[in-house]
């Protein structure tokens, strides 16, 4: 069994307070919630208007099942135009 963690800081330029904010960030968790077998949340930066880091975990029988879909929520988020991703961090705990 293989957890997969998917980490994105993202850059928000359009909110302009909290509220717009987590608009787009709830916009993105559900469609990638809707789109992909993963379990997703904002982990950091709640308090930050224009930044925002969201958690991705999958879990499968081996990393190939995993990485593919990662690279598709990386590349859900950036077509959707909302936001620009300024780091990506993934992680596989083999157990």
């Amino acid at each position: 069994m293989v957890v997969g963690v998917l980490r994105l800081q993202l850059l928000l330029h359009t909110p302009q307070n909290l509220k717009e904010k987590r608009a787009i960030v709830r916009k993105l968790l559900g469609r990638c919630r809707a789109r992909f077998p993963v379990s997703a949340a904002e982990v950091d930066h709640q308090d930050l208007w224009q930044r925002a880091t969201l958690g991705f975990a999958m879990v499968e029988q081996a990393e190939k099942g995993i990485d593919p879909c990662f690279s598709k929520i990386e590349r859900e988020i950036l077509l959707s135009g909302l936001v620009e991703i300024t780091a990506s961090d993934r992680e596989f705990l083999h157990y």
